[in-house]
């Protein structure tokens, strides 16, 4: 029987990251992996590849678009959608290669297999059974779909499966207008596919700042997507171009229909604990199979901790990472935690679309009083230069301390700009903090100085 020091179950960005803060902290440390290869859902079916496919889809549409008026002429720009696919594909195997030789530089042993826990103290892979003296699940989360709806990854498809497309679809519907569907949607929409979102809800991107919401659907609106909000999905069945969609408003029972040759069900995901032998290692779960977990991360059973998608709070990466880290530091003695008020979401549409903190909901329903600082980039040099202009800075701030409460942009390489207001937040900045910071210039980030010029004496370009 091997015997480790640590054991992570889960090789995604929170468990190969624990993995390997734990290996550097002295620990002797294994990790479980059931795929070929290391990295999760985010590197190989999540994140990357849609990111990669995002980002290519964009040059294609800069070159229809925005790249006449620049002086480029691009004479007959098509899409080759194979190469395009093996880009995609490279993307994948570059960083799962990255991370397997990080376990092998960090001496991590890589359990391949699928794995189950015996009792505290006691992993079992395969065949074998490892002993431990600390568990960490980090198996993540899968695609959940809709009552009724049976995924084949060829016409009714999740987000594996749209991002695996043996052609580019005349059409594809889309059940659920959270991020990973109005991201997936970019890409085909781009690339010519007419688009169509279904939403239970009356808006877009649940959970997000309204304002910024609302903004994101005008716009992707402008870029071809078609909306049904407010509509309830009653069924999905295949048909002899594709499958239909029957839906109807909220409380009605009038039904509308939908073709399209593709489905996506992006209705969420739920945690991915099957066969992990929870209840017979007497770790408890919610009502939403998350793992319950303390403040410390670790769950009912001594020495077994969960991070992650597998428990409550926001599904992304980062989170988990955050969370990996913590556990290793705390496993090895150190202090350690995670500011859960400053964890940034991005969504990597174009524009992209970046918040921090609290929205103007949420303070309005917590009894905050709180100022607004606005800029659009409509007033930034820059953003105007290279035609993409569109969207503005939203800074959230006490109105009393000035202390920045949140932050909601949507724009130009947002995604990069939100983490100057994080590490703001993380020190407790005010917003007169970021006004009194020199920015320079001709930069995007001006913008950043902008709004927080707005929440105190004014914006100076607006």
């Amino acid at each position: 029987m091997d015997s480790y020091d640590v054991i992570v179950i889960g090789s995604g960005p929170g468990g190969y990251v624990c993995a390997i803060r734990a290996a550097q902290a002295g620990l002797k440390t294994a990790c479980v992996e059931g795929r070929d290869t290391l990295g999760g859902t985010c590197l190989n079916v999540g994140c990357i590849p849609s990111k990669a496919l995002l980002h290519a889809s964009h040059q294609y549409h800069e070159c229809q678009i925005n790249m006449p008026d620049m002086g480029i002429q691009a004479k007959s720009v098509s899409v080759n959608w194979k190469q395009m696919l093996s880009f995609k594909d490279e993307a994948i195997a570059t960083n799962t290669r990255g991370i397997e030789f990080l376990f092998k530089k960090n001496k991590i042993d890589w359990l391949k297999g699928w794995a189950s826990i015996k009792r505290a103290g006691e992993v079992r892979v395969g065949d074998n059974i490892h002993s431990t003296r600390n568990i960490v699940i980090a198996s993540g989360s899968t695609a959940s779909t809709l009552p009724g709806v049976e995924l084949d990854e060829k016409i009714i498809v999740s987000s594996t499966g749209a991002l695996e497309l043996k052609r580019i679809p005349a059409s594809l519907a889309i059940i659920g207008g959270g991020v990973i569907g109005l991201e997936i949607g970019s890409v085909y929409a781009r690339l010519g596919t007419k688009v169509t979102v279904v939403e239970y809800l009356d808006r877009v991107t649940p959970g997000m700042d309204l304002e910024l919401a609302k903004s994101l659907q005008r716009i992707l609106r402008r870029q071809g997507l078609t909306f049904h909000l407010g509509s309830e999905v009653r069924s999905v069945r295949k048909t002899s171009g594709g499958a239909e969609i029957c839906y109807a408003a909220r409380g009605s029972d009038d039904e509308s229909a939908l073709e399209a040759e593709i489905v996506l069900v992006a209705t969420g995901r739920r945690p991915f604990t099957d066969g992990l032998g929870l209840s017979e290692a007497g770790i408890e779960t919610d009502k939403a199979g998350r793992v319950c977990v303390d403040d410390n991360l670790m769950t009912n059973v001594q020495g077994i901790y969960a991070i992650g998608d597998a428990v409550v709070g926001p599904m992304l990466a980062h989170k988990a990472e955050d969370e990996g880290l913590v556990v290793a530091d705390r496993i090895a003695g150190r202090s350690a935690h995670v500011n859960y008020g400053v964890i940034p979401s991005v969504v990597y549409t174009h524009p992209e679309v970046a918040t921090v903190g609290k929205s103007e909901e949420q303070l309005k329903e917590l009894g905050v009083t709180f100022k607004i600082g606005k800029f659009s980039f409509m007033g930034n040099g820059r953003a105007k230069a290279t035609l993409a202009a569109d969207g503005f800075v939203k800074i959230l701030a006490h109105a009393e301390t000035d202390r920045i409460l949140g932050c909601h942009m949507i724009g130009p390489s947002v995604g990069e700009l939100i983490h100057g207001i994080c590490v703001a937040m993380e020190f407790g900045g005010s917003a007169e903090d970021i006004a009194l910071t020199c920015h320079a210039h001709p930069t995007l980030s001006e913008a950043v100085r902008e709004a927080a010029l707005a929440c105190g004496v004014g914006a100076i370009h607006a």
